[in-house]
């Protein structure tokens, strides 16, 4: 509103101020009416773009949000992804390793087979300690086979059989330590042959070889025997009485001089 109006107001009569003064006072609230309008609409615009701030501000936190929810779905699904490959690993490391496991026992196997193999054929051709006739020597398997061998044929009866396995024995084995018991068993199977004369040269063999075997006086009795049969009793004689004087407490002594006795 003017001051104009207020000033004629003032000037006019007082009726016509009191019109003045009344329009002018009608026409102050709306004034006052619009400026508060205004205000609002302002207001509300300030309000109504801090809003729109708000919620532009609140989207974009929402789509960073929803973008990292996103990552982190991906992240988990690489990470379950790399875990079941890992698992496909460790499962095929652990067949593997079974594998390797079964292969491994395998060979161990196989090599202890081999082993004991290779000790089987050492154990067959590596001399080993044997006692014969009280006597220890060496002898390689073999040879303690073909000896027993012989020995059987000849405990079965079986001379001529038995005098052929210890001949081959002597040819096959030169400087046996069982040389002089199979010189002892040969003569006695020429003696079973009834081959005196060749069982005579054995038993003397014995004695002239190994003066000192437990077989010996056995030998020279058996010497005696031979010459018996041979009807040479001169020499049985005079082959125990050698017996008697070299070996006086063997039991072939003993024998011995029952057979002198008997001579004469």
């Amino acid at each position: 509103m003017s001051k104009y109006p207020a000033m004629l107001a003032l000037r006019a009569a007082p009726w016509a101020r009191a019109l003045v003064l009344a329009a002018a006072a009608a026409a102050a609230p709306s004034a006052h009416a619009l400026f508060s309008d205004d205000e609002a609409r302002k207001a509300i615009l300030d309000l109504r773009q801090k809003v729109d701030q708000a919620n532009t501000q609140h989207r974009a936190e929402q789509a960073r949000l929803q973008e990292q929810l996103e990552q982190l779905r991906r992240s988990l699904l690489d990470l379950n992804t790399q875990i079941e490959q890992l698992r496909g690993e460790i499962a095929t490391l652990r067949g593997a390793n079974e594998s390797l496991a079964r292969d491994v026992s395998e060979l161990q196997r196989r090599q202890k087979d081999i082993a004991q193999g290779v000790e089987d054929r050492i154990r067959q051709i590596e001399p080993q300690k044997v006692v014969v006739d009280g006597k220890e020597i060496v002898a390689r398997p073999d040879e303690k086979r073909d000896y027993e061998a012989a020995l059987e044929l000849f405990r079965k009866g079986d001379f001529a059989g038995a005098a052929a396995a210890l001949q081959a024995f002597q040819r096959r084995y030169p400087g046996s330590g069982y040389a002089e018991s199979v010189l002892y068993w040969l003569g006695n199977a020429q003696y079973g042959k009834r081959e005196y004369r060749e069982a005579m040269a054995s038993f003397r063999s014995l004695v002239s070889t190994a003066p000192a075997h437990p077989r010996t006086p056995e030998a020279m009795l058996s010497i005696a025997m031979c010459q018996i049969e041979l009807k040479d009793r001169p020499g049985a004689r005079r082959t125990l009485e050698e017996l008697i004087k070299a070996h006086p407490r063997s039991e072939a002594a003993a024998e011995a001089k029952e057979r002198l006795a008997a001579l004469r």
